[in-house]
C-alpha cells in the first residue's frame, strides 16, 4: 500500500512538472511576437543573440513566467497550511481577507512612495513584501480576534469574518486608489485586480528571500498539519504546543502570501483550489500535499496568465480575473458539498 501511494505521488509530481514545462514553453514562444524553439535556445545560450529576441525573452516573457510560477507556488503552499491549521476546507488567503490586508498595505505604500519609486526603485520594490506582511498580519490578527469563541477558533465565524474584513480592506484600497494621480490610479487598479504584466527581475529577487526562509518551515512542520485534524485533547496528549505551532504556520503562510501579493496584487482562489486538487491526487498526508499544492498552484497561475495575455489580445486581462472565473464556481461547488 505504501509503495503504491508513493508511486502515485511521484507519478503525479512528474506529470504536473511536465505540464508546467509545457505551459512555460507555450507561454515563452507564443504571443504578439512569436518566437521559434530554435530562436529561444539560441537566445538563452547566447548563440548569435538577436537584440529583439533578448528584449522579448529576458525583459518580458521569462520574468513573467518565473513570477507566475513563484506566485502559484507560494499561494498553493500557503493555502494548504491555512486549511490545515483552521481545519476548514473553504479557507483561502483571498477569502479570509489576508490578500486584501496585504494589498491595502501595499496600496498605502504606493500612495505615499510612488513618486519616489523611480529614484529608489530597488529599495521600494524590496520594501513592498515587508509592507504586505504588516498588512497581512494586521488582517489576520483582526480576523483571529473576531473568530475566537469560547476559548477556541470558530471555523464558521473565521470564514464570515474573513469575507467581511476582506471587503473592508478592499474598500480602503479603492478609496486610496481614487486619491492617486490618474497614472498611478490606473496602475493600482490593475495591480489590485491581480496582474503580473509588469514583471521584472527585481520583483523576483524581492520574493526569493521570503520563499527560501518560509517554505522550508512549512514543509518541515507538515506532519503537524496532519495532527491538527485530530481532537484538541489528543494533540495535547502527544506533547504538541498547539497555539505556538499554529502561530508559526500561520505567520509563515501570511509571509508567503504577502510576498506574492507584493508583486502580483490580489490573486484569489489558488490557495483554495490547489489543496483540494492535491488531496484527490496524492492523498491527505500533508508531507505530500504541500509539494503537490505548490506544483498545482504553479500550473494554475502560469496557464491562467497565458490565457489572460492571449485570448483578448491586443488587450490583456489581469490574471486574477481569469483565476476567479475558474475559482468562483469551484468555491460554490465546495460550499454546496460542505452543506450536504
Amino acid at each position: 500500500m505504501y509503495r503504491d501511494s508513493m508511486k502515485r505521488y511521484i507519478t503525479t509530481l512528474v506529470l504536473i512538472t511536465c505540464l508546467i514545462i509545457m505551459a512555460s514553453y507555450i507561454s515563452l514562444t507564443n504571443g504578439t511576437f512569436d518566437i521559434t524553439v530554435k530562436d529561444v535556445i539560441r537566445t538563452i545560450f547566447r548563440i548569435n543573440p538577436v537584440p529583439e529576441y533578448d528584449l522579448v525573452i529576458f525583459d518580458f516573457r521569462l520574468p513573467r513566467i518565473i513570477i507566475a510560477g513563484l506566485v502559484g507556488l507560494g499561494l498553493g503552499i500557503a493555502g494548504a497550511a491555512i486549511q490545515g491549521v483552521t481545519r476548514n476546507g473553504l479557507a483561502d488567503p483571498g477569502i479570509l481577507g489576508i490578500n486584501a490586508g496585504a494589498g491595502a498595505a501595499i496600496v498605502l505604500f504606493m500612495f505615499f512612495f510612488q513618486a519616489q519609486m523611480n529614484s529608489t526603485e530597488w529599495f521600494s520594490i524590496m520594501m513592498q513584501p515587508l509592507y504586505g506582511l504588516i498588512g497581512g498580519l494586521g488582517a489576520a490578527l483582526i480576523i483571529y480576534l473576531f473568530s475566537w469563541k469560547n476559548g477556541a477558533l470558530d471555523t464558521e465565524r473565521l470564514l464570515l469574518t474573513g469575507i467581511a474584513i476582506g471587503s473592508l480592506f478592499g474598500a480602503f484600497s479603492l478609496y486610496l486608489s481614487l486619491k492617486m494621480k490618474a497614472s498611478d490610479f490606473e496602475m493600482a487598479t490593475v495591480w489590485t485586480s491581480g496582474s503580473i504584466y509588469n514583471a521584472n527581475w527585481i520583483y523576483i529577487l524581492s520574493m526569493l528571500p521570503w520563499f527560501l526562509m518560509l517554505i522550508p518551515i512549512i514543509t518541515k512542520k507538515a506532519y503537524l498539519l496532519d495532527l491538527f485534524q485530530l481532537e484538541e485533547t489528543s494533540i495535547k496528549s502527544l506533547g504538541v504546543s498547539m497555539e505556538k505551532e499554529k502561530s508559526i504556520l500561520l505567520l509563515s503562510s501570511i509571509g508567503l502570501v504577502s510576498a506574492c501579493v507584493s508583486v502580483s496584487g490580489s490573486i484569489g482562489f489558488v490557495g483554495l483550489m490547489a489543496p483540494h486538487i492535491a488531496k484527490r491526487l496524492v492523498g491527505i498526508h500533508h508531507k505530500r500535499v504541500i509539494p503537490a499544492c505548490g506544483a498545482i498552484g504553479m500550473l494554475l497561475v502560469i496557464v491562467s496568465d497565458f490565457i489572460a495575455k492571449t485570448v483578448f489580445a491586443p488587450a490583456e486581462l489581469p490574471v486574477g480575473i481569469v483565476i476567479s472565473i475558474i475559482g468562483v464556481p469551484y468555491f460554490l461547488y465546495l460550499l454546496v458539498k460542505v452543506k450536504a
